[in-house]
């Protein structure tokens, strides 16, 4: 397929979101302005190989391909596997609800979710939902962990929005809480994401160091301000078994990450 072919297949799969998971021909022209029988061809070529789903009238779903895609990511990503372990154990032994998360440009990807049965319902993280980095712990994780000629560049693309009244608007606020991330080694979200909700997260970091994904652990304000530290040190243990089943040799590693950068 040429290349502006699969940019197109690219942007079209990317029309599809929670908010809009359906799309029709015409609709789906005129989003990315394209005549309608080029459309028409690409959303059929796409349902014929089972990555779209045709309904009986006509319009466009996400097809059941690609969900057997993303299971074959999961289950042979090794962070995932490792990560899974000391999510169940957080979850049985806190009942709280564990979160792993990537990132993807400027925004975070959950891309598992473990919730005990009691724990609150936490809608803007299930899995596949997306936040900006700014206003999460995992996502500040994310970004204290990046190389430095990186993070600058991802900056300049972040929308500094405010989702409550505590989420960080400032770009100097935000170095500053970045740097305090990557010194101390996890990061907070004290009612940034959704209030009356608070997680402590913290970095996975691989074999040559690097920080593929971050792990979280949240949990309603009213119980975590009164062990806050507890809650840190439980998280940062999980991160760091995790690490060190994925080949993570501490300062060595870190060393070796820095001459990287």
């Amino acid at each position: 397929m040429k290349p502006h072919v699969m940019e197109k297949v690219g942007s079209l799969l990317n029309l599809f979101t929670f908010e809009q998971p359906e799309w029709g021909v015409r609709e789906a022209a005129e989003a990315l302005d394209l005549p309608r029988s080029t459309m028409g061809d690409l959303l059929l070529s796409l349902a014929q190989q089972g990555l779209l789903n045709r309904t009986p009238a006509g319009r466009y779903q996400l097809g059941w391909r690609l969900f057997e895609l993303s299971h074959v990511l999961i289950e042979h990503t090794a962070f995932c596997i490792e990560a899974r372990i000391e999510m169940r154990e957080l979850v049985e032994r806190w009942g709280e609800t564990a979160h792993l998360a990537v990132l993807d440009g400027t925004q975070v990807l959950f891309v598992e979710k473990l919730q005990a049965t009691p724990a609150v319902e936490i809608l803007l993280s299930r899995v596949g939902a997306r936040l900006s980095a700014h206003e999460v712990g995992v996502g500040k994780v994310l970004l204290a962990f990046q190389a430095p000629y990186r993070l600058p560049a991802l900056l300049d693309r972040l929308t500094l929005a405010p989702r409550t009244p505590r989420t960080i608007t400032s770009r100097d606020h935000l170095l500053q809480e970045l740097e305090q991330v990557r010194q101390q080694g996890y990061a907070y979200d004290h009612e940034e994401t959704s209030t009356g909700l608070c997680c402590v997260a913290a970095p996975i970091l691989d074999e040559d160091g690097q920080v593929p994904a971050a792990i979280s652990l949240c949990i309603p304000a009213y119980r975590y301000y009164r062990q806050q530290e507890h809650y840190t040190e439980v998280i940062v243990k999980a991160a760091q078994a995790i690490s060190e089943r994925l080949g993570y040799h501490g300062r060595q590693a870190d060393a070796h990450r820095e001459q990287g950068a």
